[in-house]
């Protein structure tokens, strides 16, 4: 029997999951992860890369590497908020009216990025299954309206294949975890991402879902941990050694990975060490 690959499209990253028997699996890609970066980088030589290769390279190589483009999925460019278009990359109107990412000269739709995320998800799938895959379910936030729904199908329908059915997040979270309760109840759903943070209160009773109230913040994540972090080594080292790091791209690459590592690591341990030995030259 064909699998339907269960995808979460993520702002910062995405994962992927298989049903086995009743039992839902979460694959790994091929870099051997649970997680992809939701990342797709465009280099000089005409390389696309997608994933932890194109994150690898976005402090480098800014203007071509595209994140977090889920902000503008199905939105046209006028009703997208102006602080979200504070991107490395060039966001711009298109002939339609919608957001559109230009690289190079070149436009992009956000649904056409998005397919670049999809895609590798699908060929890493395959490969672990061992089989082709052509559907799929996708979740999305549940503020997404039907323009964004639409969209993410798009995007799916791009990376070669049928959408099946597009679930909200929280409504996802809350079916994972009601799928073996008997009891009717009201759960309180958290889902903080790597770039928005949704709250969602959902009744669960006789196999049915209904989400009563969700709000969330678009701007709160995962990656603003990052952010803060990197400020404070930026500001430190400043201080200590009189060196402005901010202006070297090479540096600020070392010290972003080494930012989101000390936050992993405090998700399970009270202090973090974080070393960058040779970070730059002075005279």
């Amino acid at each position: 029997m064909a699998k339907i690959l269960g995808i979460d499209l993520g702002t910062t990253n995405s994962a992927m999951a298989v049903m086995e028997g009743s039992e839902p699996e979460i694959l790994v890609n091929a870099e051997g992860d649970r997680t992809t970066p939701s990342v797709e980088g465009f280099r000089k030589d005409g390389e696309r890369v997608v994933g932890k290769a194109a994150k690898n390279q976005a402090v480098t190589n800014p203007e071509n590497t595209v994140s977090s483009v889920k902000r503008f999925i199905g939105r046209s460019y006028d009703e997208t908020p102006e602080e979200q278009k504070t991107v490395s990359y060039k966001v711009q109107k298109g002939k339609d009216g919608r957001a559109v990412i230009d690289i190079d000269g070149k436009d992009y739709t956000p649904e056409e990025i998005s397919a670049m995320v999809l895609q590798k998800l699908k060929t890493d799938a395959e490969k672990q299954v061992g089989q082709p895959i052509t559907q799929a379910v996708i979740t999305v936030p549940a503020y997404f309206n039907d323009a964004q729904r639409q969209a993410t199908k798009d995007a799916g329908k791009i990376a070669g294949m049928e959408v099946k059915r597009i679930i909200n997040e929280p409504t996802a979270a809350a079916l994972a975890f009601g799928i073996d309760q008997e009891n009717d109840q009201k759960v309180m759903v958290y889902d903080l991402g790597g770039g928005t943070f949704d709250v969602s209160i959902i009744e669960m009773g006789d196999g049915v879902q209904e989400v009563l109230a969700t709000a969330g913040n678009n701007h709160l994540g995962g990656d603003d941990f990052d952010k803060k972090i990197m400020d404070w080594l930026v500001a430190e080292f400043k201080k200590e050694q009189g060196i402005d790091l901010s202006g070297d791209k090479m540096a600020m690459q070392r010290i972003k990975e080494a930012a989101e590592k000390a936050k992993i690591d405090l998700s399970g341990m009270t202090t973090a060490q974080i070393s960058l030995p040779f970070i730059t030259a002075d005279a």
